[in-house]
């Protein structure tokens, strides 16, 4: 009775050992194809970076779930790379892409890089001058204030409220 015992509980310990690895394997793939999916779009669209945070995305036309999923999504209608406000918006979250999710470590006065999908791979450089929370209904942040920006959109950790983040553009001497 007693190895009969033994075998159960080895057999149960076996399987879990291999569920879970087959768990961890799971989100492996997940997070290498994630990755490779990155590499890719960074090669290929516009990419925002801010160095002192080590961030550094892809940015798609659109704000749509698919696009968000993987990438920094360029809000519709608003200012193009290097001049008006140009407007992005960005996971902060461990569910989907993980694009935002150090901006809560953002400082005025650091430095944040558009680098345009143009042949010459042209770089634009932002200062951070702003950093306040809004209500996801505070729309105004992507008016057009007459001067050539980027605004920053972003989930706080909860979830219930936008952080964003404005850089002015430094314009070349």
């Amino acid at each position: 009775m007693k190895a009969k015992k033994k075998k159960a509980v080895f057999i149960t310990g076996l399987i879990t050992m291999l569920i879970g690895i087959s768990v961890l394997g799971i989100f492996g793939w997940n997070r290498i194809s994630r990755e490779i999916e990155k590499q890719r779009l960074l090669k290929e669209c516009v990419v925002f970076e801010i160095p002192d945070l080590n961030i550094k995305a892809p940015v798609m036309d659109g704000t749509e779930h698919e696009i968000l999923s993987k990438a920094a999504g360029h809000f519709p209608d608003t200012g193009a790379v290097g001049s008006g406000n140009y407007c992005i918006a960005g996971h902060n979250s461990t569910i989907y892409a993980e694009i935002f999710n150090d901006m809560k470590h953002i400082e005025i006065g650091m430095e944040m890089l558009l680098i345009d999908n143009d042949e010459r791979r042209t770089k634009y450089t932002y200062i951070v001058t702003e950093n306040f929370i809004v209500e996801p209904s505070d729309m105004w942040v992507l008016d057009d204030f007459h001067d050539d920006r980027i605004t920053i959109v972003t989930c706080t950790d909860d979830g219930t409220q936008r952080q964003i983040v404005v850089g002015l553009l430094q314009k070349n001497p």
